[in-house]
């Protein structure tokens, strides 16, 4: 069960004491996901750094690796109202956001705002890249603002609000590219990879049983809400920042004078990642140390993130793909150098 004295003490709480709480928190959300998914620890480890950042990740993965059951058992565990949108090629801006509906009463005629499912704490956004760029746009000032706007009249939405996403990787049938405007108000990029033997041997027994997995809520909304006012005040080193900024204007072909490329930059990046890296980077490693019980985020923090904080933040050129360059191995090379 949730600690029943937080919500009460929040204000009353040093920062060391809420970070305590943190660490001590993350270890029973690790232990709720854990009764309803088997493994995955490293995508759930990301999935709680976006959580505590306050921000937004796409997971990334083939089907049936539990990319939906992930973030479902996530918001069973958070207690937060929970919302789930299939992305289909039908799908309209309206059906996300909501639409006003025309009432009648004694007579009177009046238009009345219905809220569509993206008015709740945890959006799942099922398979983002089947619907049209339009619709998928109905997202994007959602998830930087934070509001919606309907007609002429904007509505805030629930605090907090987060959106994970999935996506499918192999399917190109029937599916939209996701626009990189979009894209960059992602957190972190999660990919989403196979089990192992023993896993997937577990994943057969447990989801044959015929007795689905019964997650009690470890936080609230208030709980949620401390902490994630935390994480901005974790401290960094001024190496921590000093790489990040670093590492992503090390991702620009066009650097700047006296600034280093890689060849693997020079050769294969189109577009290197913009600013909201670097800040994408520092929230995220403060986050990872907070949920560690770190007092501050350093470079290990930093370079521990580099792959899921980037890599949807470059864009690879033609010859990339043609010579089998991912935007890990660019990514990789890009660290190594600033070693």
């Amino acid at each position: 069960m949730a600690t029943p004295d937080l919500p009460a003490l929040a204000e009353e709480l040093s920062d060391a004491e809420l970070l305590e709480r943190i660490t001590e928190a993350a270890q029973r959300l690790r232990g709720a996901v854990a009764s309803a998914v088997v493994g995955q620890d490293a995508v759930v480890d990301l999935m709680l750094v976006t959580l505590a950042a306050r921000g937004h990740a796409l997971l990334v993965g083939v089907p049936g690796l539990a990319k939906t059951l992930l973030v479902a058992s996530l918001a069973q565990a958070l207690d937060l109202s929970f919302g789930r949108v299939q992305f289909t090629p039908d799908l309209l801006p309206a059906d996300i956001t909501g639409t006003d509906v025309l009432h009648e009463r004694d007579g009177h005629k009046s238009l009345a705002f219905q809220p569509g499912p993206i008015f709740h704490n945890l959006i799942l956004a099922d398979e983002i890249n089947r619907t049209p760029p339009k619709t998928q746009a109905a997202l994007l000032e959602a998830m930087q603002e934070r509001k919606v706007t309907v007609g002429t009249v904007t509505h805030l939405l629930p605090d907090p609000f987060q959106v994970f996403a999935t996506r499918n990787p192999i399917e190109q049938e029937g599916t939209y590219p996701l626009p990189e405007a979009q894209l960059d108000r992602f957190l972190l990029e999660i990919h989403v990879e196979y089990p192992s033997e023993a896993e997937e041997r577990e994943v057969a027994r447990r989801t044959t049983s015929g007795k689905p997995a019964v997650i009690s809520p470890v936080l609230d909304i208030d709980q949620v809400r401390a902490f994630g006012k935390l994480v901005p005040r974790i401290p960094i080193t001024d190496e921590a920042v000093n790489l990040a900024v670093s590492l992503a204007r090390a991702t620009r072909p066009a650097g700047g004078k006296g600034e280093v490329r890689t060849d693997a930059v020079r050769e294969y990046v189109r577009y290197g990642a913009g600013p909201r890296g670097s800040q994408a980077l520092v929230l995220a490693a403060k986050a990872r140390a907070a949920l560690r019980g770190d007092a501050a985020a350093d470079v290990d923090d930093i370079r521990a993130l580099i792959v899921p904080a980037l890599r949807h933040r470059i864009v690879l050129s033609y010859r990339a793909e043609a010579d089998g360059v991912k935007d890990v191995d660019v990514l990789r090379e890009v660290e190594k150098s600033l070693r």
